[in-house]
């Protein structure tokens, strides 16, 4: 399986520049061979503009209407964060779309991070977001909740391979890439692929550092603070030397079993 991973400015509420970029990669990655391309956490219509969130937020069926659309032109599935409106009630998802235009995941987020997030989203319930998609298992996490290790733990557990995080993670921050994803990867045997932002957006910069890690740690591949559109074959567990990967979930369970 061929991966993507972009790493673009955000829109700053800008729908068609978001559209217009997400299109633009998902175009080179459906010419690059790629099976999936992963976008930031509201992509769809950029993050920090909280004043047009409401305004620009789509229903279900309307976003994954155009996603579809999106994803079938380029031949290569998609995963990208939007605002879902459902009645009266905002929520920060990410939705997984096949290069065929069918919906394979939808996932609220449920751990909302600051003040902005919390005025002006609800939460998601929590549960576990894995589909599988052309002989992987993968997993949908956004942005802050793969900070948490039970969060990725849970996923894991559910089976998933391969944990797909959206993220919108600003300067200051860097540790997330640096220290955290390579734990989660490691101490779950899984993949950890992860879109951010660069850039400015309205006041608010981000770290970029978009990356891959892989079950051993390591890093796969990764980008710096510009644009750019990571591309890659994303390998398999199997890849790997059994004894360099992790065992302390299969230990930790079989103890708490008894």
């Amino acid at each position: 399986m061929r991966l993507a991973i972009l790493q673009c400015p955000a829109a700053g509420g800008d729908r068609s520049a978001a559209e217009a970029r997400l299109t633009e990669a998902l175009t080179a990655a459906g010419q690059a061979g790629c099976d999936l391309l992963l976008a930031p956490e509201l992509m769809l219509p950029g993050y920090n503009c909280p004043e047009t969130h409401a305004r620009e937020a789509r229903s279900f069926d309307e976003m994954c209407t155009d996603l579809a659309r999106m994803a079938s032109a380029s031949g290569c599935g998609v995963v990208t964060g939007w605002v879902e409106r459902d009645g009266d009630t905002l929520y920060n998802v990410a939705t997984a779309i096949s290069a065929e235009g069918a919906v394979l995941a939808h996932h609220r987020k449920c751990m909302l991070f600051g003040d902005m997030e919390r005025a002006g989203f609800a939460r998601g319930t929590g549960a576990p977001c894995r589909f599988d998609y052309r002989g992987r298992r993968f997993g949908l996490l956004i942005c802050y909740e793969i900070e948490f290790p039970e969060l990725a733990r849970d996923l894991a557990r559910s089976g998933a391979e391969v944990m797909l995080v959206p993220t919108a993670n600003p300067a200051g921050f860097e540790h997330v890439q640096r220290i955290l994803l390579p734990a989660r990867a490691n101490e779950n045997r899984a993949f950890v692929a992860y879109a951010n932002f660069c850039g400015t957006e309205n006041g608010m910069t981000y770290s970029g550092r978009s990356l891959l890690a892989g079950p051993d740690g390591e890093t796969i591949m990764a980008a710096g603070q510009a644009p750019a559109l990571l591309i890659g074959e994303l390998p398999q567990i199997g890849d790997y030397p059994q004894d360099v990967l992790s065992i302390q979930a299969q230990d930790l369970d079989e103890m708490q079993r008894g």
